[in-house]
């Protein structure tokens, strides 16, 4: 199955802040929207980077409340691995485990069009196992 499969069934909401919103306008909007990452994007609407809470943690540990005043460029990261639409969802599991990420912006054309999850994958992952499971149950059913 492919990531765009996973993105038809969760939505293509993505929450985002911009590079020069405060860590306390980040901190607002995780909680409001109660996730745990945000999409960081540049004045053009490009992907600049991912802003999570162990950013938050992070920055209040280095600069303690100070850091709630400061832009989320400085303390995002920026290098950010992104996937496609037409991606095995096997392939982006195995990079997230290996890169020890737990968010994939998926891109198509240069263009944001989603945010997967390690918990969207494994739950379709999960599912699909499930049919699979019902489907041979049938079948062994009907041979009884």
């Amino acid at each position: 199955m492919i990531v765009a499969e996973v993105l038809r069934r969760k939505g293509s909401q993505i929450h985002k802040v911009r590079d020069f919103d405060t860590v306390a306008d980040a901190v607002r909007a995780l909680t409001a929207a109660r996730i745990g990452v945000l999409v960081v994007v540049n004045r053009r609407g490009d992907l600049a980077g991912m802003f999570s809470e162990r950013d938050v943690v992070r920055a209040l540990d280095r600069e303690g409340p100070a850091a709630l005043s400061h832009p989320v460029e400085r303390y995002m990261t920026a290098r950010v691995t992104t996937c496609k639409p037409s991606d095995r969802i096997d392939h982006v599991l195995s990079v997230m485990t290996v890169s020890h990420i737990r968010h994939v912006p998926v891109m198509s054309d240069k263009r944001l069009i989603g945010l997967v999850s390690i918990g969207d994958l494994v739950k379709w992952r999960l599912d699909e196992k499930e049919q699979e499971t019902n489907v041979l149950l049938d079948i062994t059913r009907s041979h009884i």
